[in-house]
């Protein structure tokens, strides 16, 4: 028994309209591989990858995963775009990327047929993309082992992230693909936290991450008035 597809049909069409450019750095994607080393860095840091077996929910084509595998991690990514699945396993196998695998499923069905399976689970960019983020919170709590930890990074709702994250962004910028993000998906930290705590894990760290339009750079800090990520653990 499987359970309700917990996933927008118009954005899986949207991101597998994309998915032959995910490795372009040049392309829509370029966002994504300017803030790769960020998160890539900061959840290593907390958590030491190598040797760790990882699960990437929503890993679209595969750059986070593959960037973990890189650094000595078991990965597992898993996404229901079946055309950026399968732009990641080709990446995987033209770079001779070891130790990661992908599969087409939902978080909340491999959680069914996996609980506690894995060390570290990450879930970034991802959740303002689903119509119910309780519950793939909920899924990658069950997937952790106790003492786990998961990784989460969305966007707030507010002014300033309407302003910077869809005008900015996608229309005056033109760094994202119009239509990207809908405002009405977008997760407020205080409701992405009790998400987190309904679903049994303890929240250890909030950060920010911000964008300098001018010199093109990235970098994390404790503004969370747009995009932020959380680290959370799983009680033992």
């Amino acid at each position: 028994m499987t359970t309700k597809l917990n996933a927008d049909p118009a954005e899986l069409a949207k991101f597998s309209d994309l998915a032959h450019r995910w490795w372009d750095p040049d392309s829509e994607f370029r966002p994504l591989h300017q803030i790769n080393p960020l998160r890539l860095k900061w959840i290593d840091t907390l958590v030491s990858l190598s040797g760790k077996q990882v699960l990437d929910v929503g890993c679209g084509g595969g750059i986070l995963s593959d960037s973990m595998a890189r650094l000595g991690a078991n990965v597992t990514g898993i996404d229901l775009s079946t055309k950026a699945l399968r732009v990641a396993q080709l990446h995987a196998l033209e770079a001779g990327t070891e130790r990661v695998r992908y599969q087409e499923i939902s978080a909340e069905d491999l959680a069914r047929e996996q609980p506690g399976a894995f060390d570290v689970v990450t879930c970034m960019e991802m959740l303002e993309h689903v119509p119910d983020p309780s519950s793939v919170v909920r899924a990658c709590a069950d997937l952790v082992k106790p003492g786990g930890w998961v990784f989460f990074s969305t966007i707030n709702r507010n002014a300033k992230s309407f302003l910077f994250a869809i005008v900015g962004a996608e229309y005056v910028l033109n760094m994202l693909p119009k239509g990207t993000h809908e405002y009405a998906k977008f997760i407020r930290p205080s409701e992405l936290a009790a998400h987190v705590r309904g679903a049994g894990l303890e929240l250890t760290q909030t950060r920010g991450m911000e964008y300098n339009p001018l010199t093109r750079r990235y970098w994390l800090s404790d503004d969370t008035s747009v995009n932020y990520l959380l680290a959370t653990r799983k009680p033992l």
